[in-house]
């Protein structure tokens, strides 16, 4: 028979469609998972100082008090890497946490064989499976007693009453508008941000621009880490991977740490936090967030922008920041900087034990550290992290920024906000 006359039947054609189709669907789920092992910081670390994984607390200290900051990762990288999970806004994520559990932690089920046949034994049962088992976990409904009995000094009774009425007003609006943080993400993604300290039993949610870079000082510190939180970098903090995250352990691990751990999430009036990003990324030369996001707004939203405008992304205007932060078709993605606290800590699915503010931050972080049987000589630290010349942020400063804005803009703002505001009991600004 001649080529030209070899005709495949119906049967033949779809077993070859069916054949290249499967084909096609492993390859993409292979891609996708190695993307996110990128994303996340589980791929190769290519612009780090090499770290061994195994350090004694002496070579830790030593790490994150003397680095060379020519061995730094770039701005560009290291904040990427803080933000992909938003970015990304995936509804699944389908990876094995058994092969880097920390602490001793074991897989729910005793499966044998390489890390890589773990993985494809996850990948097997899909994102369905992990989310299901996250969903039938048994969260406590209420919240219960904190434990005090380390907190000695008397002149705490204040603090610890408005530290007992943010937690009710918390535990209120969540019973009565559950509904609004209704789960669309899983397990690992609504951990992402919650830091570990395992010798104090200890879970922060990081919220950045309310004292975040402090707070993670301080953890190190507990951990033993460092012997000062005046000691450690910005770098360190930051990017020095000393610290873990909820989502580096399995699902026993999490889910323990979570129902057994002090869990504490510090916040900020919403308006105070936004304008606190804007100046932060925006009012100072960024090698990330300028060419990221600077020219992406500069591009959409100013009309006859000039051609060193759009090549660099500096000097965006406020208004036009609040224009990207309101625009449902955002030329590029949100940011943990701005993002709201509902997104970023999930306080109506995660049962917070203490809900501090940065209103009142030394004040109520070194009450919690008391409670916690932190080292007496341990304060919080209250020096600025970043742009130490530059006036704090404050109610004042807001209302500077604020003026730029028409009266709807304004409104609008506290709408994108309207839960933060709600949850953590801010007053309603003047619009």
């Amino acid at each position: 028979m001649q080529p030209f006359e070899m005709v495949m039947n119906p049967k033949q054609v779809f077993l070859s469609v069916l054949i290249f189709g499967v084909a096609g669907l492993l390859l993409f789920m292979y891609l996708q998972v190695w993307i996110e092992e990128q994303h996340t910081g589980w791929g190769p670390m290519k612009y780090l100082q090499p770290v061994p994984r195994i350090m004694s607390t002496e070579k830790i200290q030593e790490h994150i008090t003397n680095q060379n900051p020519k061995f730094h990762m770039p701005e560009d990288v290291r904040e990427k890497k803080e933000n992909l999970l938003l970015n990304s806004e995936r509804s699944t994520r389908v990876l094995t946490k058994t092969s880097y559990s920390q602490g001793g932690d074991q897989a729910l089920s005793k499966s044998t064989g390489s890390p890589t046949e773990k993985w494809r034994i996850e990948k097997h049962q899909g994102a369905k499976t992990v989310f299901n088992k996250f969903s039938n976990m048994h969260w406590p409904v209420d919240i219960h007693p904190l434990n005090k009995s380390l907190v000695k000094d008397n002149k705490w009774k204040k603090t610890d009453e408005i530290q007992e009425k943010r937690r009710s007003f918390l535990q209120e609006f969540c019973k009565k508008y559950g509904g609004v943080s209704h789960h669309q993400s899983h397990l690992f993604h609504t951990v992402s941000r919650i830091y570990v300290e395992d010798k104090h039993k200890i879970l922060y949610c990081e919220v950045p621009k309310a004292g975040c870079s402090n707070w993670k000082r301080i953890l190190m510190v507990l951990n033993g880490l460092a012997s000062s939180a005046y000691n450690i970098s910005h770098d360190a903090v930051h990017y020095g991977k000393h610290l873990k995250k909820l989502d580096s352990f399995d699902l026993k691990g999490i889910y323990t740490r979570l129902n057994t751990y002090t869990k504490a999430v510090f916040v900020r009036d919403p308006m105070e936090r936004l304008v606190s990003a804007f100046r932060d990324k925006f009012e100072h030369p960024n090698s990330y967030y300028h060419p990221v996001f600077g020219k992406a707004i500069i591009k959409k939203y100013r009309p006859n922008a000039c051609e060193e405008a759009l090549i660099n992304g500096s000097g965006v205007r406020f208004k036009e920041f609040i224009h990207y932060l309101l625009d449902s078709h955002r030329p590029v993605g949100m940011d943990i900087h701005w993002e709201k606290v509902s997104k970023l800590c999930y306080p109506c699915l995660i049962n917070y034990d203490f809900v501090g503010k940065f209103e009142t931050l030394e004040e109520d972080a070194n009450y919690f550290l008391q409670m916690i049987g932190a080292p007496k000589e341990l304060k919080f630290p209250n020096f600025k992290d970043r742009h130490s010349s530059d006036e704090r942020t404050n109610a004042q400063v807001v209302r500077q920024y604020l003026k730029d804005l028409t009266r709807t803009e304004r409104q609008l703002i506290y709408d994108f906000y309207y839960l933060d505001y709600l949850m953590f009991n801010y007053t309603t600004p003047f619009l």
